[in-house]
């Protein structure tokens, strides 16, 4: 009889272990799915300013009309419509165009002074460290993710019940590294 009643606790044990494990695991990654929801709303946010900011500046530099109609493509296709990595890949190229723009910005003094673009400077640099602090939010979220995922005795669990790794946010060598600088 007592052999019975250990077995069904170490079988009771096993079971509540398992799904505490598994809630575990399913709450981190709602908590990596918030994160890049919040990473998100800035992205777009950024993303819909993009064309505002490019008109102002065009009022002042028609002739830099090649570098504007370029940032303009970038921001081609309906954000909404894109999956999580199209969405990166258009973050990374809009972080490379916003400091074309900033840098056509420095040879128009009287752009520079202008109130539309002045505003939307600020709102950008703004959106920017916004940006930055839901990117360090998500990686924070995939790291405590691929933690659990990856170390035992939660990776029996994770492999079982098809949990993988997450990506983390990266960005590429060169001009991304470099902070947006916006000067009034």
């Amino acid at each position: 009889m007592k052999g019975w009643m250990i077995a069904a606790v170490v079988v009771v044990c096993l079971i509540v272990w398992i799904v505490s494990v598994y809630n575990g695991l399913v709450k981190l990654q709602i908590l990596v799915d918030e994160a890049f929801a919040t990473m998100d709303v800035y992205l777009k946010k950024r993303y819909d300013m993009i064309p505002n900011l490019v008109e102002v500046v065009k009022g002042y530099a028609g002739h830099e009309k090649e570098t504007l109609e370029k940032i303009v493509r970038l921001r081609s296709g309906n954000y909404e419509e894109m999956s999580d990595e199209e969405k990166w890949q258009a973050d990374k190229a809009l972080s490379k165009a916003v400091p074309q723009i900033m840098a056509l910005a420095e040879n128009y003094p009287e752009l520079k002074a202008n109130q539309n673009f002045m505003g939307l400077s600020k709102e950008l640099s703004n959106m920017e460290e916004e940006i930055a602090n839901a990117r360090k939010y998500y990686n924070g979220a995939v790291k405590q993710y691929n933690m659990r995922v990856q170390m035992f005795p939660g990776s029996l669990i994770a492999g079982l019940m098809h949990f993988t790794s997450k990506k983390m946010y990266q960005i590429e060598d060169g001009a991304e590294r470099q902070n947006v600088q916006v000067k009034f």
